[in-house]
């Protein structure tokens, strides 16, 4: 039987502490996959929880991405998606019966998943993110993550040393 997560279960999962590796950005770099290319990155969080982050972006049209959060559940080989930051296209929240068309956030919800639903079928629009990069960005900040300091160069490493 699948689990089934209550809405404060998920935001604690999502605002959970996570740190990323120095070379997260390497890691996350997309490599070609049939038609789109794709990338992830599995990281623990201060409590202990495991989790995934997804990145997709199709090769024909930029604007068809998706940044996800998911949680590797326990004891299975399930990714439950906590939220993704998809490019612009047509979403209809079946419960709430709306219908929007742009980028947008889903976040899973209790009431999708007892539906029957995927876990993150409701979303709301977006003018936060405008590319994969920027809501990944979005996803970071909004997500407990903490970005190690970027490495300084040096200005004019080399220069100078003759003295």
């Amino acid at each position: 039987m699948a689990v089934i997560y209550k809405d404060q279960e998920i935001e604690a999962f999502i605002m959970e502490s996570k740190s990323l590796p120095d070379d997260w950005r390497a890691r996350l770099r997309l490599k070609p996959k049939r038609g789109h290319g794709e990338r992830q990155l599995d990281i623990t969080g201060e409590a202990g929880s495991r989790f995934r982050l997804i990145l997709r972006q199709s090769k024909v049209n930029v604007q068809d991405f998706s940044a996800i959060l998911g949680l590797l559940v326990p004891e299975s080989n399930r990714v439950f998606r906590l939220c993704r930051y998809n490019g612009r296209h047509q979403h209809s929240n079946r419960i709430e019966k709306k219908t929007f068309y742009g980028f947008h956030i889903h976040t899973a919800t209790e009431r999708y998943q007892e539906l029957g639903a995927a876990e993150d079928a409701y979303a709301v629009p977006s003018n936060r993110f405008g590319s994969l990069d920027d809501a990944l960005r979005c996803l970071l900040s909004d997500s407990g993550f903490i970005v190690p300091p970027e490495q300084q160069i040096e200005l004019f490493e080399g220069e100078g040393d003759d003295r």
